[in-house]
């Protein structure tokens, strides 16, 4: 199977839209002393570019995935981004219970990808 814009684009951009999500949702916990308000505001703004390549990459996906193959896609890269930055942001340790609910994750997408049983 040759792999197409609609292939690639959507991972790709679901990646980056991943890493403003997980900025706008969890960077303000290194901040904590900043008021509330501020970081709500900040997180909205950040938030903004996570749509603007989410919504795209699902239009363009959609050519070629499942919703339901999306939605296990966009699942797995948040896992995959959010533990790289709460290792290197927030200086967390992932534990052995991390790896396992990840890879029982990892299992449930590939029962998605792999089609009917």
């Amino acid at each position: 199977m040759p792999l197409s814009f609609a292939h690639i684009a959507p991972v790709l951009m679901l990646v980056a839209s991943n890493i403003f999500m997980t900025f706008a949702w969890y960077g303000h916990l290194k901040f904590g002393s900043k008021p509330l308000w501020l970081v709500v505001i900040v997180s909205w703004g950040i938030a903004l570019f996570e749509y603007c390549l989410a919504v795209p990459a699902n239009r363009i996906g959609h050519a070629v995935y499942s919703t339901a193959e999306l939605k296990t896609m966009q699942e797995v890269i948040t896992l995959i981004v959010f533990a790289v930055f709460s290792v290197s942001f927030l200086g967390e340790k992932l534990t052995m219970n991390h790896a396992v609910g990840f890879a029982l994750i990892i299992a449930g997408a590939w029962f998605i990808f792999r089609g009917p049983l």
